[in-house]
């Protein structure tokens, strides 16, 4: 069966995705929630998520709240002994709306966000066991990407390169739990972002270099 681009954006719009066809035979402007800006006299294209973040913002009553200039601060030692203990506290935090939040900060992480990639893998392991002190970080990160709702990737043809660029990181026994190192990778292209990761490992390390050893494997896997 054949349609007009103009009939496929009219039942997407109907069906709830109005996100989707923004865009007939022209430039894509919009896809997923992303915006897709050119600036073709100085060769650049900017991806960004604006308009989502901000929706997540209200959503979560946290559009009026101060900007904070790092998404994770340092005092923020969580671990699964923070959830909550009396009957009070865990019918408090049912009330939370945890998992809801941090599945929608963790689209903005994976589309145009690696800047909050580390904050996000820390957060998401306290789905089922959530306390006051997690409720709080997940917070920080709403605030930060407050202050960054005009933020996002630009890749410039003026310094394009066909060489891809990779960063990598481990630190040692960082989870309090099981004592699992976390491994971090970025790589870029055109000098911006392509792909990014942070998460624990498998296994437990024994040594900082075995550490590194584990996430070098990993993002020489991601470039094969």
């Amino acid at each position: 069966m054949l349609s007009s681009v103009g009939d496929l954006a009219e039942r997407a719009t109907s069906a709830g995705h109005a996100n989707v066809f923004l865009f007939g035979f022209g430039a894509a402007k919009k896809i997923w929630g992303m915006e897709i800006t050119r600036h073709r006299s100085v060769g650049k294209l900017f991806l960004s998520q604006q308009a989502y973040v901000e929706k997540v913002l209200k959503r979560f009553n946290m559009n009026n709240a101060k900007p904070v200039t790092v998404p994770f601060a340092a005092h923020f030692k969580l671990s699964a002994n923070m959830s909550p203990k009396t009957d009070e506290d865990i019918e408090h935090m049912s009330c939370v709306p945890y998992l809801s939040t941090v599945g929608s900060i963790m689209y903005a992480m994976v589309c145009t966000h690696p800047d909050i990639s580390h904050a996000v893998s820390v957060v998401s392991r306290y789905m089922t066991c959530l306390g006051k002190e997690h409720w709080q970080a997940v917070k920080l990160i709403l605030r930060y990407l407050k202050g960054t709702t005009d933020v996002g990737l630009t890749f410039n043809r003026v310094k394009m390169s066909d060489s891809v660029v990779g960063y990598m990181d481990s630190n040692f026994a960082r989870d309090l739990d099981k004592r699992r190192s976390l491994t971090g990778y970025l790589f870029t292209l055109f000098r911006s972002a392509i792909s990014w990761k942070a998460t624990l490992q498998a296994i437990v390390a024994l040594s900082t270099i075995e550490a590194e050893y584990i996430a070098l494997a990993e993002a020489v896997k991601e470039v094969l």
